[in-house]
């Protein structure tokens, strides 16, 4: 049997950071951007990514502090959004599908609030916007040993989580980009509320639960994949 193909590792410099990325499929296909969660980098896709890559010119990027990217040793969301909007400069992606995970699904929601005009499509997988109050992240004690990434990006993240800015919530309700919420249910750690909530303050948002935990993508590649695959079906059009 012959491995799945999950494309090719590339990088490109972006403001002064280098960022890895794994590109898959047909360079004609429509573009899709896939952005991981915290701790994790563009492998973490490689379950769904040959499937995506059947239909579609598929962009896994290693956040920074992440993976083969740099570790600059400042994060944040708009950082990481930032980056975002460079790499799509940098590899010449006017517009595109983008799906984010945790934390790369709240920088895919900054995105979308910021510059919308960069995306076709917003599918976020168990995270809504932070918004204040929500979340009491304490800063954690840095492990003994190595990690395959920069634990300050966790404190980083963490502290912004604690106290976000209001306007990541406050500007939900501006957000026209077509989207789908992919929810992971009762035994995700993110209150499921938050999501429904965010999609009622959306203009064109649609709510789906499979109820996988946080880890949809991983625990349930196959359900992720339908709700995905019949979500741009049906907004095809846009």
């Amino acid at each position: 049997m012959t491995e799945p193909d999950i494309g090719a590792l590339r990088a490109v410099a972006v403001g002064g950071v280098v960022l890895a990325h794994r590109v898959a499929g047909d360079p004609t296909n429509p573009p899709m951007l896939l952005l991981h969660g915290l701790g994790e980098d563009e492998r973490d896709w490689h379950i769904v990514l040959p499937t995506l890559a059947d239909r579609y010119r598929v962009y896994a990027l290693d956040l920074r502090g992440h993976g083969r990217s740099d570790h600059p040793g400042r994060y944040s969301f708009e950082l990481m959004r930032d980056d975002v909007i460079g790499f799509l400069d940098a590899v010449d992606v006017e517009r595109c599908v983008v799906i984010g995970h945790s934390m790369g699904g709240t920088v895919a929601i900054l995105l979308a609030e910021v510059a919308p005009h960069r995306l076709t499509h917003l599918i976020v997988e168990d995270v809504a916007a932070p918004r204040p109050g929500a979340f009491d992240r304490p800063p954690l004690t840095p492990p003994d040993t190595p990690t395959p990434f920069d634990f300050a990006a966790v404190n980083a993240i963490r502290a912004q989580l604690s106290d976000p800015d209001p306007a990541w919530w406050d500007r939900t309700d501006t957000i026209e980009v077509p989207t789908l919420v992919i929810g992971g249910g009762p035994d995700s750690q993110i209150p499921q509320h938050l999501l429904a909530e965010m999609v009622d303050r959306m203009p064109d948002a649609v709510l789906v639960t499979i109820a996988a935990g946080h880890d949809v993508h991983a625990s349930r590649p196959a359900e992720f994949l339908a709700a995905v695959d019949g979500f741009l079906a049906v907004r095809a059009a846009h």
